[in-house]
C-alpha cells in the first residue's frame, strides 16, 4: 500500500478562534487502505444533528463562530474534512480523486457514525456531493439547507466558462492558493493570521493536490464519470418533499448559480423563509457565520 500524507499535529496549534478536539475515523480505500478522516463532534450525543460541509479553499476551520451557537442551542454538530482537506489523509496523486470516489467515502463516513435525520448545511461541495447523498441514502438528513450550490449534471450552462477560466487561473499558480482564495471571495476581508489558518493543512505544495483536483472533477461535461448518477440524482429531486431552504450569497442573486433553479425545481422548497444574505460573497461563512446560524437555528427546530 502507498503511504497518504498525514499534517503533523503541531501545524492545527493556536489557530485563532479554533480549540476544537479533532476526532478520526477510518474509510476503506483499495489503493492506499484505510484512510484517516477527521471530523468535529460538538454537543450532546443525543441530540438532533446538524451537518457542516465545507468547500473549495477551507476546511471544517470556517465553522469556528458558527459550531458554539449551533450547540449552545441543542444541536449537535458534525462536520467532517474531506479526504484530502483539513485534518484528513491526503493522497499524492491526483487520479487518486474523483467525484464518486468522494460520495463513496462520506457515506462510509455517515454509515460509521449512524448519521440519521440530520439537517444537512450543504455549502457549495457539500451540496454537489450531499444532493446526491439525500437522494442516494434518504436516512441521513430529514431537512436541507443549501448555500451557494447546485447539483451538477454535465449539462452545458453559461456558468462554465466562468468556472473553466478561473480553474485555468488557479491551476496555473506556483502554489494552489486556499487561504488566500477564501480571503478573495469574503466582503470582509481576513487577518492574516486568518488566512494562515486555512493555510494550514498544506505545509507544503505535496500537500495540496486533493484541494488542486476539485475543480477538475466537477461534473460539467457530457463525459463527467459521475454525470449518470448525479442526472439519476436530479430527476430524484422532483419529487424530493422533505423541507429544503436556500441562503445564497448576495453574489449569487442571478444567473446560472442562484437558488432559483432549485427552489423551483425540488417541491420540499416550496413555502420555505429562503433568503439572499446581503453583503456577502462566495465563503458565505466568514461575512455572515452568526446570521446563518439563527437562520439554520429556526429551520432545524421547526
Amino acid at each position: 500500500m502507498i503511504d497518504a500524507l498525514r499534517t503533523p499535529d503541531e501545524k492545527f496549534a493556536n489557530l485563532p478562534g479554533y480549540d476544537y478536539r479533532p476526532n478520526y475515523l477510518e474509510v476503506p480505500d483499495d489503493r492506499y487502505g484505510p484512510l484517516r478522516m477527521h471530523y468535529l463532534d460538538e454537543g450532546d450525543s443525543d441530540a438532533p444533528i446538524i451537518l457542516l460541509t465545507p468547500t473549495q479553499g477551507s476546511w471544517v476551520y470556517i465553522y469556528r463562530e458558527m459550531i458554539p451557537l449551533l450547540t449552545d442551542a441543542g444541536f449537535r454538530v458534525v462536520a467532517p474534512d474531506y479526504i484530502g482537506f483539513g485534518r484528513s489523509d491526503k493522497l499524492q496523486n491526483e487520479e487518486d480523486y474523483s467525484f464518486n470516489r468522494h460520495i463513496d467515502w462520506l457515506k462510509s463516513f455517515m454509515d460509521q457514525l449512524e448519521i440519521r435525520d440530520a439537517t444537512g448545511f450543504l455549502l457549495d461541495w457539500g451540496g454537489f456531493f450531499g444532493l446526491r447523498l439525500a437522494v442516494e441514502k434518504p436516512h441521513y438528513f430529514s431537512r436541507l439547507v443549501l448555500l451557494n450550490t447546485q447539483l451538477p449534471t454535465g449539462d452545458p450552462s453559461s456558468g462554465h466558462a466562468w468556472f473553466r477560466d478561473w480553474r485555468e487561473k488557479m491551476l496555473s499558480m506556483p502554489r494552489f492558493p486556499q487561504g488566500n482564495m477564501v480571503n478573495d471571495g469574503v466582503i470582509k476581508k481576513l487577518a492574516p493570521e486568518t488566512i494562515a489558518a486555512y493555510d494550514a493543512p498544506y505545509p507544503d505544495p505535496s500537500y495540496l493536490t486533493g484541494p488542486r483536483r476539485f475543480p477538475m472533477i466537477l461534473p460539467i461535461d457530457l463525459d463527467s464519470p459521475a454525470r449518470p448518477a448525479n442526472l439519476k440524482a436530479w430527476e430524484k429531486l422532483a419529487s424530493y418533499n422533505k423541507p429544503v431552504l436556500t441562503l445564497f450569497a448576495d453574489s449569487f442573486r442571478a444567473g446560472p448559480m442562484g437558488p432559483k433553479k432549485l427552489i423551483d425545481h425540488i417541491p420540499g422548497a416550496a413555502g420555505q423563509p429562503h433568503a439572499i444574505i446581503e453583503n456577502t460573497s462566495f465563503y458565505i461563512v466568514e461575512d455572515a457565520g452568526q446570521e446563518l446560524a439563527r437562520r439554520v437555528i429556526r429551520f432545524a427546530a421547526d
